[in-house]
């Protein structure tokens, strides 16, 4: 299939994201149609809750945008109903009584978004991109794994990067073949999860897939574990045993960790990929191999090579087919899709009715560098998920590391713009234009590092694309 087959089929059909607005007041709700509709958006207006259910009940709709007080039913009453209607459904509540408490309140009760009147229309049509975008992307993850014919073995990997679209295709191509496979990356980015994908979807599917830990089993062990032993061959040795070679026979063996195999080994193992035969320990019969293997590290193999610590032969026997796993850092668009996939996972592990993860919440992920990778986030939504009191994962059930982290890099020493705990000025200043002057600033400064590059210096910021373009807009930047 090609790239371009696989980027197009999810959008193949689809209809306008269709978004119900609810308000009592006429003028707000023909506002809001107005400028939605410009934006290329199906909406439909609804003038109190409870003939905005009657639509929830008789049309899909992808984002709720309703006002929180109104005479016969709350924007958070409404909220209730559509999710009871369609658990995916995404709601953004409008109020012209804006507190912290109200927010934080909305936020509990599954809102994904909050706004107060009067708002910036700008900033309105950017967080409804936002939530659409989202929406959308979480969808075609599914249907992308549908058109590449993947079943429930290769649901823990998300993405829709463009390295991962690499990866999806190179999984397709070579599942089918017998050829042997090298996993490369960094520690916690599913190098095990994609070795499972490949044997599922290869010919010896029906037969076993062995993991073999390279690194967590002795030397001494390891050679007994590979290829069996015959009774009396060493001490403890009582009876005859079968490897996990002879356990694999015409399916696949894992050997992960493979860069931590002695020496000793690596020649033993180069044989079997040689020769397709080998002997038990203590035994003089030959065993046939047929046998997939796929191999994994997260060590940089050449280097290991000219330090002597790894056989050359070895990795070319190994590294036929190569598959590289980019960190998550590299592929920070697939954050969203994938802490949306553990906050379900858990959810519904836990039996807990946590449903999204807020805005707030979202940056800080969006933000954190992840050295564990995947691992690391998908502990994280676990964690935030049994602490979570509400049905939105707030910034307050994160690790303190990644909340501080966050809160560092934007007002760290270093970048010369925090206050000490007693640097307020006796007569007091202007808090809000202190801020906005920093953030034109930090603006300003990224777009001349990015050479007026508006990606690049998003990412220097750690901001969304539409974000950053929100702001250059805002504060006028040039």
């Amino acid at each position: 299939m090609s790239e371009a087959a696989i980027a197009v089929a999810p959008a193949v059909g689809r209809r306008p994201p269709r978004i119900l607005v609810v308000d009592d007041e006429r003028s707000m709700r023909e506002l809001l149609a107005i400028v939605l509709r410009r934006e290329g958006y199906e909406v439909t207006l609804a003038e109190n809750g409870r003939a905005a259910v009657a639509v929830l009940e008789r049309e899909p709709v992808d984002l709720l945008i309703s006002d929180i007080k109104m005479p016969d039913m709350s924007g958070v009453d409404v909220l209730r109903a559509a999710k009871r209607i369609d658990q995916d459904i995404l709601g953004i509540m409008i109020t012209a009584f804006a507190s912290t408490d109200s927010a934080i309140e909305a936020m509990r009760l599954g809102a994904c978004d909050y706004l107060s009147k009067p708002f910036d229309v700008d900033l309105l049509k950017m967080k409804v991109r936002e939530k659409i975008d989202n929406r959308q992307l979480r969808q075609e993850n599914v249907l992308l794994k549908r058109t590449l014919g993947l079943s429930h073995q290769f649901s823990n990997i998300i993405g829709r990067s463009d390295t991962m679209l690499e990866v999806y295709k190179m999984v397709e191509t070579v599942a089918r073949t017998s050829s042997t496979v090298l996993l490369t990356g960094e520690s916690g980015t599913g190098k095990g999860l994609v070795a499972q994908a490949i044997h599922f979807h290869s010919l010896r599917r029906d037969k076993p897939m062995i993991v073999v830990n390279c690194g967590a089993i002795p030397e001494t062990l390891l050679e007994s574990e590979l290829f069996g032993h015959m009774r009396g061959s060493f001490t403890g040795a009582d009876t005859n045993k079968k490897g996990l070679l002879e356990a694999a026979e015409k399916g696949t063996i894992f050997l992960d960790e493979i860069g931590e195999m002695s020496a000793v080994m690596q020649v033993k193992l180069l044989g079997v990929l040689q020769e397709r035969r080998f002997r038990r320990v203590g035994g003089l019969e030959e065993q046939t191999a047929d046998i997939r293997v796929i191999a994994a590290t997260n060590q940089d193999l050449t280097k290991a090579i000219a330090e002597g610590r790894f056989r050359e032969d070895l990795y070319y026997r190994i590294n036929v087919i190569p598959i590289a796993l980019p960190p998550l850092r590299e592929r920070r668009e697939d954050i969203p899709l994938l802490a949306e996939h553990f906050l379900a996972k858990y959810a519904e592990q836990m039996g807990k009715p946590v449903t999204t993860v807020s805005q707030e919440a979202g940056e800080l992920l969006m933000q954190h560098a992840w050295p564990g990778n995947i691992r690391e986030l998908e502990n994280v939504m676990e964690r935030a998920v049994a602490l979570e009191a509400t049905p939105v994962i707030l910034p307050e059930s994160l690790p303190s590391s990644i909340r501080t982290g966050a809160a560092s890099r934007g007002n760290g020493t270093s970048h010369g713009s925090s206050l000490g705990g007693d640097a307020l000025p006796e007569a007091g200043f202007d808090l809000e234009a202190h801020v906005q002057e920093i953030e034109r600033g930090y603006i300003t400064q990224a777009l001349r590092r990015a050479d007026g590059v508006q990606g690049k210096a998003a990412d220097l910021l750690g901001m969304s694309f539409r974000s950053f373009r929100y702001y250059v807009k805002k504060y006028h930047v040039r």
